[in-house]
């Protein structure tokens, strides 16, 4: 009889929890975007408030998803991906279609895949309610919505190549020369797409500095800011 009891009371006690979990997330109803500088740890960030908050999280998985809706060739979402491609040459290379060698009105390649991205980000929102994306213009693809918080996610420069030296076995120098490369890449991306400059803290709700807060205090401070405001 107290074994039942004990039962009874973990079963009741399991089902407050995740009525509780599913008002909550109902409550908060936010979607986030997170920007970063590479190596700041902004993906750790993004992942880790996703799984406190309890709602999906987006970054390359975003890719798969529209490559599959949109038909395109998985391979080009990741060619493509968050890389300034807006050169005569490259898009001649890449699609000579684009420039009037083919059928006339074609989109240039990047901008296609682009345009699948953005409309993919959009039908997740929709769908899912409340996420988390990371990078790929997000917070410029959702500029219309009430429900958004738009953050950027910044280190200091010795953190970032100690971060990334680490994680792909660089030495300090080649880190260095790798996070100045992939900061260009998505900062001419980013320009290039959308009506706002890449880290510029006026076009972002909250920029957090890493390397000040820590990973996991910028995770609490996300996630009160999407909860409490």
């Amino acid at each position: 009889m107290v074994f039942i009891q004990k039962t009874v009371v973990c079963f009741l006690q399991q089902i407050k929890i995740i009525l509780a979990k599913g008002a909550f997330i109902m409550a908060c109803n936010k979607i986030i975007t997170i920007g970063r500088q590479f190596g700041s740890g902004g993906r750790e960030v993004g992942q880790k408030l996703a799984e406190k908050l309890g709602i999906p999280f987006y970054d390359k998985e975003l890719l798969k998803i529209a490559a599959r809706d949109s038909g395109i060739c998985e391979e080009l979402f990741e060619n493509f991906d968050e890389k300034p491609t807006n050169s005569f040459l490259y898009t001649l290379v890449m699609d000579p279609y684009s420039l009037g060698f083919g059928t006339s009105g074609e989109l240039p390649l990047n901008h296609k895949v682009f345009l699948a991205a953005f409309d993919t980000i959009k039908s997740i929102a929709e769908k899912d309610g409340t996420c988390v994306f990371v990078g790929r213009c997000a917070d410029y693809a959702l500029r219309d919505y009430s429900n958004v918080v738009n953050a950027f996610i910044y280190a200091d420069i010795d953190d970032r190549i100690k971060r990334i030296a680490k994680k792909y076995e660089l030495t300090d120098a080649k880190a260095k020369d790798l996070i100045r490369k992939e900061d260009k890449s998505r900062a001419s991306y980013y320009n290039y797409y959308t009506s706002k400059r890449w880290g510029e803290m006026k076009g972002y709700d909250i920029c957090l500095n890493s390397s000040q807060f820590g990973i996991d205090n910028c995770v609490d401070m996300l996630y009160d800011a999407v909860t409490k405001y």
